[in-house]
């Protein structure tokens, strides 16, 4: 009762405190940096390296612990653990520049490329997570006219949404890419005397888009030698 005694008895000065109030809350909604999309800073460093055909206890021994070596001389890492068959997450204290700790793990992964296996089809990969470069929208088509003619309308609403102010870039997932399958019948290769290499070269080198007059995209000949 004091409280409602005194706001009552001294109306105008409670008047003129709730406008301030109200002026400043207004101010501090004006000026407060709002954002659909913004940038979030992950503390996180993944390094990922691929080894088909290899068990994981293998790859452990010949990747991941030859480059965690590498890495423990990293300042600020909170941890570092292994997950999957060739991938090493390494976590940051929060308030880390990312962009300067993933050019460290960048040189570190760099030197231990001397000390893995020298069969990589690929480089160790090293990438941070952005959120900014994560899909706003996911679009899925779906129908009864097949899965080539799926791709095809996928292949257009890329070119169109691309198109549009804003967009930096749309990825098509899944679909089927048209391919030729050759069968060999390895009796004749033998009877010409035809190496198989020499046909999958031959395959290679014809397979190719040329200009003025050059072979057509998926043509391609066999030499054959012959036997006289």
């Amino acid at each position: 009762m004091i409280v409602s005694d005194t706001a009552i008895k001294n109306r105008i000065s409670v008047l003129v405190l709730a406008v301030i109030i109200i002026g400043i809350g207004l101010y501090a909604y004006s000026v407060l940096p709002r954002e659909s999309d913004p940038n979030i800073t992950i503390p996180y460093v993944f390094v990922r390296t691929e080894y088909r055909g290899v068990s994981a206890s293998d790859i452990e021994m010949a990747i991941i612990i030859k480059i965690e070596k590498k890495l423990k001389g990293l300042d600020k890492v909170k941890n570092v653990s292994s997950q999957g068959l060739s991938q090493i997450n390494i976590e940051f204290l929060p308030g880390t520049d990312i962009n300067e700790v993933l050019s460290k793990v960048k040189d570190k992964v760099d030197k231990a490329k001397n000390d893995l296996p020298t069969d990589l089809e690929n480089e160790p990969s090293v990438f941070e997570v952005n959120i900014s470069e994560m899909p706003i929208v996911i679009y899925s088509l779906a129908g009864d006219c097949g899965p080539r003619i799926l791709k095809k309308i996928a292949d257009d609403l890329k070119d169109d949404i691309e198109a549009v102010p804003g967009v930096l870039e749309a990825q098509i997932t899944g679909g089927q890419e048209r391919e030729i399958r050759v069968k060999v019948d390895i009796d004749k290769l033998a009877y010409y005397k035809i190496p198989i290499t020499a046909l999958q070269q031959s395959v290679v080198s014809e397979n190719q888009n040329t200009s003025g007059g050059g072979h057509h995209p998926g043509r391609w000949a066999v030499p054959a030698q012959s036997t006289r």
